[in-house]
């Protein structure tokens, strides 16, 4: 077979390394894999730039002037396309397609007319939204028919000017009507249940869930004293760890500062971009620690931890959490959109969204029972759902569909 990623990176952050894990796992069972991403390129493992900074930072000033998310990018696309159209793939499977690099409607218009089995990967909701790439927090319900006045037209893919949002939905839903094997995979139970409410994805042929993945060889409980001396932490300190790509408001930033204060005998530890003046402000049971790339030293701090604290209220699947249950770590976590799916009896607990002074309760109770109490069963929780082997076989089935026409 021949497949295609399109994502907006590969490699980088939780989304990038599916699409690496991919493909890396193809091209080993011998099918022909190719990546189309804006931030590698690596021409003899089939991996391909499309654009360059100066066209990424064009397409992003016109979308935030005209609030048009991937109606850009003319040439980049006609560039991909062209290369499409010499590797005649099978299947093409689109991720994060709103980050400045895509004209969408040209690569969508392509898809149709080859007739090329398609795959959209719900990582968020923007692409059957008009706009945002999430909808939770405003509590907005407008995708279920159509979107207009977009109350998020100031958030993620800002618009300075205008609200585009019915134009959008409009549009995002002729091109994907008009492509004939379509098949949309949500990485959970949730936003599959979404997908399936949606006009964009009304003809889909195939909308179905599977989980995202984590590789149990690099995320599994170890040891990890030597990192506690390093953060100046004992092995009685009771640590609770958060992870993000980068903290904000949106991610709990302010709860986490708001519990360290509370908490003052217990030890946070926080891993993602953070800004110099926000650093300055922590309490001292905060250690903010930066990024953390390395993926074999990423699995050191959730193993480190006795807790693993997430916040979000918008959440498609929840990778860092369901990374720290491979490590054994187990959970506290809220009730909104994916994130109790992935707390299984034993792995932790789940707290109502909202109801922030439950969480120290919730410290006390793991703290007496002790982390050895949720290891074993959060670690067979994450065996037995987000195997990697399990969820691509799965999506080895899901193209054999496509290619038979089994819809």
């Amino acid at each position: 077979m021949k497949i295609v990623q399109i994502n907006a990176v590969y490699q980088f952050s939780s989304i990038g390394r599916t699409t690496m894990e991919m493909h890396q796992y193809l091209t080993k069972k011998g099918h022909q894999s190719y990546v189309f991403c804006t931030n590698h390129e690596d021409k003899n493992n089939q991996i391909y730039e499309v654009g360059n900074r100066f066209t990424h930072k064009i397409h992003a000033l016109l979308s935030r002037l005209t609030g048009l998310q991937a109606y850009f990018s003319h040439y980049s696309t006609s560039k991909l396309i062209h290369q499409l159209d010499q590797i005649q793939p099978d299947i093409v499977i689109l991720r994060n397609l709103h980050a400045n690099y895509i004209h969408l409607s040209s690569l969508l218009t392509y898809l149709a007319s080859k007739d090329i089995g398609t795959i959209v990967v719900l990582h968020d909701c923007w692409t059957f939204t008009g706009h945002c790439c999430y909808y939770t927090e405003d509590e907005c319900i407008k995708w279920k028919t159509g979107c207009h006045h977009c109350p998020a037209i100031k958030k993620y893919n800002k618009s300075l000017f205008f609200d585009t949002s019915a134009k959008c939905f409009s549009d995002k839903k002729k091109l994907f009507h008009a492509i004939p094997r379509l098949a949309v995979v949500g990485v959970s139970n949730w936003i599959t249940d979404e997908a399936r409410q949606s006009p964009v994805f009304s003809e889909a042929k195939i909308i179905q869930r599977i989980y995202n993945w984590i590789d149990l060889d690099v995320f599994r409980p170890g040891g990890a004293n030597e990192l506690r001396q390093q953060l100046c932490l004992s092995e009685t300190d009771f640590v609770v760890l958060g992870v993000s790509q980068s903290w904000s408001e949106y991610k709990g930033l302010y709860r986490f500062e708001e519990l360290a204060r509370q908490c003052p005998d217990i030890s946070f530890v926080m891993v993602g971009e953070m800004s110099q003046l926000t650093k300055t402000t922590l309490p001292s049971n905060i250690y903010s620690v930066g990024s953390v790339n390395d993926v074999n030293h990423l699995a050191e701090y959730y193993s480190m931890a006795d807790v693993f604290l997430n916040f979000s209220q918008q959440e498609t699947f929840g990778k860092v959490s369901a990374e720290a249950l491979a490590c054994g770590t187990p959970l506290i976590i809220n009730d909104s959109t994916a994130n109790p799916e992935l707390c299984c009896e034993g792995c932790g607990y789940i707290f109502p969204y909202g109801d922030w002074q439950e969480v120290p309760k919730l410290f006390v109770k793991m703290r007496s029972e002790g982390k050895n109490t949720y290891t074993k069963h959060c670690r067979r929780s994450a065996e037995e759902r987000f195997s990697l082997n399990g969820g691509l076989e799965e999506y080895l089935r899901l193209f054999n569909k496509l290619i038979s026409n089994e819809v």
